[in-house]
């Protein structure tokens, strides 16, 4: 017998979702939970979700409307194809367009930080194309968030 084991959150999320299992969306006092899913990827050249992605990210600011003293920075990420100058822009692209989406959903403006690495800070090897090409969300306290 093979026993297949994930330490992958994102994997584990994604599993539970498509075989039905649903998590409870709201804590004990009510208010909405932070979603597990931090990491979204893209296709090539692309900047836009798929629904899934989007679904996820409405509950990123549902969480956010609900906690007015958390900011959220976005890290928006590229792959190496093409010259650095568009994998910067490509990846602010990225980053910029889940925060408007974030703040359409009733966001407030101040708890949204943007950065955009390009192909700076791969999450796999360089050759790995398909996982660098991501968006991250970090979350902060907001004495955090204004020391930066």
């Amino acid at each position: 017998m093979t026993v297949l084991i994930l330490d992958n959150p994102e994997l584990l999320a994604r599993a539970a979702i498509e075989s039905g299992l649903a998590m409870p969306a709201l804590a004990p006092d009510g208010s909405p939970r932070k979603p597990h899913r931090m990491r979204f990827h893209y296709g090539f050249n692309k900047h836009h979700l798929d629904e899934q992605d989007l679904a996820i990210l409405r509950q990123h600011a549902d969480y956010l409307r609900h906690n007015p003293g958390v900011t959220v920075r976005i890290h928006g990420h590229a792959d190496n194809f093409g010259v650095s100058e568009y994998n910067e822009f490509l990846s602010r692209l990225r980053a910029s367009s889940a925060a408007k989406m974030l703040i359409r959903e009733g966001v407030r403006e101040n708890q949204v930080l943007v950065s955009g690495w390009g192909s700076e800070r791969p999450l796999a090897r360089p050759e790995d194309h398909a996982a660098n090409r991501r968006l991250e969300l970090e979350y902060l306290t907001m004495d955090m968030a204004q020391a930066l």
